[in-house]
């Protein structure tokens, strides 16, 4: 099913470019979350880690996540939007970009740093009681985040010179790779306590880091030049202003993105437990969201070069196909796994305190939906001479989401977050929809967008209401499969997505090709 996110767009040369690399971003990125899963289940079972063990290893990503998006001080966000004037007008020997943006993100990260020092005691005061464990373990977040800050500049550089595939890989396969190996060393006894574990684990993303930085350097596509360009001076007034606003919204973002699992970790008895269990239901939803990655990915090159050359129209092809795509699939997914959440943790024997998340992922996969379906709106203003309408649009999101969380966590456990982003990614997402629409006529959606959402309803009320008495593997897999071809009928029959037919002929071209 990823080729239908995939498969959106054969508009021109360069939209065929975006799909296949779409395509094969997907793939990439759900071997990654195949891998995932695995370590979730892993993580999930009894008598390896407690909930409390799990619910630390969330929250040092997400606190990684947050910390890396402080520190680079939004050189990556530099990089996607003047890629292409260093690249066509500097030889690549002065290409001065990807050094100053790692020397400003590695300053960035001292900073972080030592204001994570300074505010220790408040931290240990805030987490100590309900969330003791992190306390222990707070300075291991630093080298975890040091890594994630060096990797998303440097997968910034790469993705501008359209290696999509490569960045998945390093991201989203070998990174989970590097814990699916600690995994089977801690359950062999070579890694003998959780101790040792997560202070290995703190060096994962340094190392995908160092991967990434070998490969450039061995192609010879990257090169360390301090010299300032005269692509920097002519540009460095645009840049400083740039980066001030990118930075001052993805402040926002990333603060909006983990706020949920701080709260519920600092507010809530048993904090870091409950941890683990939002973060299984965020896992669950990040696999909902993968293919936007891949989306993403393929087409941020594309979206910059259509606005340096003012080609709406291209744009707009973009924006509408990525929402109809994204949105099949995110509905597809959803109902999967809504059909089968509760029911595989008892299959599989993971801890019966899991399925105290549904709810939680009920509400966190309809705000995936949303998000999905409303298609590469941030990227499309991200990479337009109004990107400074996403900081409005970071500040609508966390006075809707900083406050909401807060409160419906406290009012409805962990249900409140999934509430809090559900009801503030639907007005920020319903802003930016008016916002392109009001500047530029470009919109995502067709009738066709209600129709998959009615889709969805139905297939999931057949199945659930059909196959609710059968159990354990048989359940999951009948409930799954049936889902799955009543879904491609209705997909096929009704011709939701115009990119459906071609995809699926291609392949059935190729198999044929095979057999001969």
């Amino acid at each position: 099913m990823c080729i239908l996110v995939a498969g959106f767009i054969n508009f021109k040369q360069g939209m065929s470019t975006i799909r296949k690399q779409s395509i094969l971003s997907s793939i990439v990125i759900y071997i990654g979350f195949a891998i995932g899963l695995l370590n979730t289940y892993i993580f999930g079972r009894e008598e390896y880690f407690t909930t409390e063990q799990y619910g630390l290893y969330s929250l040092f990503n997400a606190l990684a996540v947050l910390f890396s998006s402080l520190a680079a001080f939004a050189m990556p966000a530099f990089i996607y939007k003047f890629f292409h004037y260093y690249k066509d007008n500097l030889p690549h020997r002065k290409n001065d970009m990807v050094s100053w943006a790692l020397l400003i993100s590695t300053i960035g990260f001292l900073l972080v740093l030592a204001a994570s020092l300074v505010f220790e005691n408040l931290i240990v005061r805030k987490y100590s009681e309900n969330s003791a464990l992190f306390v222990q373990y707070y300075y291991w977040l630093f080298p975890l985040s040091f890594g994630l800050t060096i990797y998303t500049v440097l997968e910034a550089f790469a993705l501008g010179l359209r290696k999509p595939v490569l960045m998945s890989f390093f991201k989203e396969v070998e990174w989970r790779l590097f814990t699916t190996v600690l995994l089977i060393l801690f359950m062999a006894g070579v890694v003998k306590d959780f101790d040792l574990f997560i202070k290995i684990y703190a060096f994962s993303y340094p190392a995908i880091a160092l991967s990434i930085l070998i490969y450039l350097l061995a192609t010879k596509q990257i090169t360390f030049t301090f010299s300032v360009s005269k692509v920097t001076r002519r540009f460095f007034k645009k840049i400083a202003i740039f980066s001030f606003f990118v930075y001052s919204s993805t402040i926002i973002f990333s603060v909006a993105a983990v706020f949920d699992t701080l709260v519920v970790a600092s507010v809530l008895d048993d904090g870091l437990a409950k941890a683990g269990i939002l973060g299984l239901a965020t896992i669950l939803t990040s696999v909902i969201q993968a293919p936007q990655r891949g989306v993403i990915n393929a087409s941020i090159s594309s979206l910059s070069r259509a606005w340096k050359a003012k080609d709406l129209r291209s744009l707009q092809h973009i924006y509408e196909r990525s929402s109809i795509n994204l949105l099949i699939f995110s509905v597809v997914i959803f109902v999967l796994l809504a059909l089968n959440y509760t029911e595989a943790i008892d299959t599989m024997k993971l801890k019966p305190e899991f399925k105290i998340g549904f709810y939680a992922f009920i509400f966190m996969g309809l705000t995936r939906i949303v998000d999905m379906g409303s298609g590469v709106n941030a990227q499309i203003i991200a990479t337009s001479i109004y990107w400074r309408f996403e900081l409005i649009t970071g500040f609508i999101l966390m006075a809707c989401m900083l406050p909401l969380n807060y409160f419906l966590t406290i009012r409805f456990d962990i249900t409140g977050p999934g509430i809090a982003n559900l009801i503030s990614f639907t007005i920020y997402n319903g802003v930016r929809i008016w916002f392109l629409w009001h500047k530029f006529k470009l919109q995502p959606f067709s009738k066709n967008s209600l129709y998959t959402l009615f889709v969805g309803a139905i297939v999931y009320a057949i199945c659930h209401f059909a196959f609710a008495g059968i159990h354990g593997f048989p359940g999951l897999i009948i409930r799954s499969i049936v889902a799955v071809v009543l879904f491609v009928i209705c997909i096929w029959r009704f011709n939701l997505s115009p990119d459906v037919r071609p995809v699926l002929q291609t392949l059935l071209n190729r198999v044929q090709q095979m057999r001969k």
